[in-house]
């Protein structure tokens, strides 16, 4: 089996790991986020690090972490000449892994660490100020990641026409 026969499964598997995301990430911002602000600072700060701990598991992060490896291979496999450099491929790839993955480590992760390391009516403080960055930053990743699910999603399109 060669790079070639890899292409079509790999990219789909990226715009549809892409799509899960933004949707997942869509509704954080769309309702989660928006519902905790009609509870007390402590229940809204119980419930986020509730969901930071639980989030972290194997089925989230085959989806997080496998969309980010496949779409770093489809970014190497262009620049090294092992597929034929689709640029809605290249922007779909780029996207998910500057604007979901890279915006979730530099972003939203470390926002995540500063609020578990509270407790009491230090956390409830810092809550606001959370919650506007950490929804901001979400609505970054939200928009990359449908973003690269389109682009990928063409890619396929694109994939489609190169095929005999």
């Amino acid at each position: 089996m060669s790079v070639a026969d890899l292409l079509v499964p790999t990219v789909a598997f990226a715009a549809m790991g892409s799509g899960l995301m933004g949707g997942l990430f869509f509704v954080f911002s769309n309702a989660v986020m928006k519902a905790l602000t009609h509870l007390a600072p402590e229940r809204a700060v119980a419930f986020m690090q509730a969901v930071n701990v639980t989030i972290v598991n194997p089925l989230f992060l085959f989806l997080f972490v496998g969309t980010a490896v496949v779409c770093a291979f489809l970014l190497v496999g262009a620049l090294a000449g092992w597929h034929p450099p689709m640029p809605s491929v290249l922007a779909g790839a780029a996207l998910y892994l500057g604007g979901t993955f890279g915006v979730t480590v530099a972003g939203n992760v470390p926002l995540n660490n500063a609020l578990a390391e509270r407790e009491g009516t230090d956390a409830a403080a810092f809550w606001p100020d959370y919650a506007t960055r950490w929804t901001r930053w979400n609505h970054v990743r939200t928009v990359a990641a449908i973003a690269a699910a389109g682009f990928l999603t063409l890619g396929l399109y694109d994939l489609a026409t190169l095929t005999p």
